[in-house]
């Protein structure tokens, strides 16, 4: 899921009722005198923040700031919210990254060092800042971290806005100048936190930016008195922006919207001081204001938007064969087989959002009775004309039928599921229908090319795909179609919305034989973007939650329609 380009946010996956009253923290990175590691320019630096899992201790990644080019001192602008939990030691670790290519795999990056600390620890220090030495790189010094945590407010609204600029000051020598808005929201210690930036617009000393949304909570966290500090700047290509001036406002100036009151000089204090005829170095203008409450995901679903959930299941011969003990899709009188854990880890949950609880279940990869032609579509209940199961127990009774009935072949081939959940998620597009399909799979897909064009094509439609890779095989191909760091395109088509969920069975797998805490992983990690991922979408499409449905005077106060899970997975750190 891509995410908002001021924050990393762990999406709550809760239920409507009883769920635990979590205080969301934001946590803002900033470093100092990081290790410089490129030979002709300075370090372009990453920050990635891992959690610890309670019950194995095992580090999981939880988010990554952006890329800031050409510096060694950073100020991130990309938070990491987190719910914190005054009773738990929340533990967490930073690594930094000098990023040399688009890859998202870390290895292929330089280590410039980490810090380790707790969620306490953060919030606990003065004035909730805490500054640590960067460690890890053995006979240098690293530089420093300065972590600052703030609790936000319940404040959902989010302003819309854009400025342009008239006769800023001219830096560059042979063209105008490179103009961008740097936003800073004060604290309660008179320091300032950046929460925005605009893009540059070249060779211009008159620009017009582009409009941008932020959450109030991020401009002034819901107070809006406070000050908002903006500064503008000289884009330079090594990193070395020239300061041009600033002014200041607040919330509640900007929301006013387009008035004299919102028309501000730039002003260069050291300029000033210099000379007394000095005026300014420019004017910013606010041309547009708008602000509108932010939906939720459980907006959404209070409304009475249902998920359809369809699974589809790998049916290739690289899977073993069934009857074997080493095949991925052994039946064990006596355990679950991969596949089994991973569709019930996820359907247990997601089936909660589903009134019906009327699942498709489809197969791939196999040769059909009696003719053995191969398909990548079928049914596992036999049923062409319906191929939907009764809850998550129908689902592995059909699945346990087709193992006995076809035969596992190949090649495999995504395109066809993807597609036929894409039919279903097109006949309703008025949100009340929400389509999440789960993919199992042994691994190395045979048509990349088709299912990048699907899943670019469902982009557009209210569904999501999560895929579950089972076995040793290498994963590269599903990291691509997952798309958290360079969204997927195809003929040169960018998808509209980040749309897929990869991650691999092995990460998860307990090795004392814990499977409820470890499935429970799963499906917590698997699940965690699909509330974003169906507010994008309704957001896009101008789709505004409905009013709950009233309850009848007689019955309980929710219908069953709307029943929530009876045991929410919390997103606990």
């Amino acid at each position: 899921m891509e995410q908002p380009e001021d924050m990393a946010s762990l999406s709550e996956f809760d239920s409507l009722a009883g769920s635990i009253p979590a205080t969301k923290v934001e946590i803002t990175v900033s470093c100092r005198n990081l290790l410089d590691k490129d030979m002709f320019s300075k370090s372009d630096p990453l920050c990635v923040m891992y959690t610890q899992g309670m019950e194995n201790k095992q580090w999981r990644e939880f988010g990554r700031t952006e890329v800031i080019d050409n510096t060694l001192n950073p100020d991130f602008v990309r938070k990491f919210i987190v719910d914190y939990f005054f009773e738990e030691k929340q533990n967490l670790r930073f690594d930094l990254y000098d990023v040399d290519s688009k890859s998202p795999d870390l290895s292929k990056h330089d280590f410039l060092g980490q810090a380790f600390c707790t969620l306490g620890e953060i919030v606990g220090s003065p004035g909730s800042r805490l500054e640590k030495p960067l460690t890890g790189v053995p006979g240098k010094k690293c530089g420093t971290i300065i972590l600052s945590a703030e609790e936000l407010s319940n404040c959902r609204d989010v302003a819309t806005m854009q400025f342009c600029a008239n006769k800023l000051d001219k830096k560059d020598f042979f063209g105008k100048s490179d103009p961008f808005l740097v936003f800073y929201r004060s604290n309660e210690d008179g320091t300032f936190t950046i929460c925005h930036k605009t893009e540059v617009m070249k060779n211009t000393l008159n620009p017009v930016w582009q409009t941008f949304s932020i959450p109030v909570r991020a401009l002034c966290n819901g107070d809006y008195d406070r000050t908002i500090k903006v500064e503008v700047y000289d884009w330079d290509r090594d990193g070395s922006h020239d300061f041009i001036g600033e002014f200041t406002t607040s919330y509640r100036e900007l929301a006013r919207g387009q008035s004299q009151f919102n028309i501000y000089e730039v002003v260069n204090p050291k300029k000033k001081m210099k000379k007394k005829k000095y005026v300014n170095s420019g004017t910013v203008t606010l041309l547009s204001f708008a602000v509108e409450s932010e939906c939720t995901f459980l907006d959404y679903i209070k409304g009475g938007t249902q998920i359809n959930f369809t699974v589809a299941i790998d049916f290739t011969a690289s899977n073993g064969n069934p009857s074997q003990s080493t095949s991925l899709h052994y039946m064990s009188p006596y355990q679950l087989n991969a596949y089994a854990l991973a569709l019930t880890a996820v359907g247990e949950i997601i089936q909660h959002y589903d009134s019906d609880k009327m699942f498709p279940a489809l197969g791939f990869g196999a040769k059909l009775p009696p003719d053995g032609r191969v398909s990548h579509e079928f049914p596992l209940n036999g049923n062409q004309e319906n191929p939907s199961c009764c809850g998550i127990d129908g689902i592995l009774e059909a699945y346990h039928h087709s193992l006995r009935t076809v035969q596992l072949y190949g090649p495999t081939n995504f395109a066809p599921v993807v597609t036929h959940v894409a039919r279903t998620a097109a006949a309703v597009q008025d949100g009340s229908q929400y389509s999440v399909l789960l993919i199992i799979t042994d691994g190395v897909i045979s048509d990349m090319a088709q299912t990048k064009e699907a899943i670019v094509n469902a982009a557009k439609l209210p569904m999501s795909i999560i895929i579950i890779g089972v076995g040793q095989a290498e994963f590269d191909a599903m990291v691509e179609l997952d798309g958290d760091d360079v969204r997927i395109s195809s003929r040169g088509k960018l998808a509209e919305r980040d749309i897929v969920q990869f991650v691999p069975f092995r990460d998860y797998v307990d090795r004392t034989g814990n499977h409820v805490l470890s499935m429970a992983r799963l499906a917590r990690d698997v699940l965690a973007e699909i509330p974003d991922q169906l507010v994008s979408y309704m957001k896009a499409q101008g789709i505004r939650p409905r009013p709950p449905p009233a309850a009848p005077e007689s019955s309980p106060p929710r219908s069953p329609a709307h029943t929530p899970p009876a045991s929410p997975l919390h997103t606990h750190i």
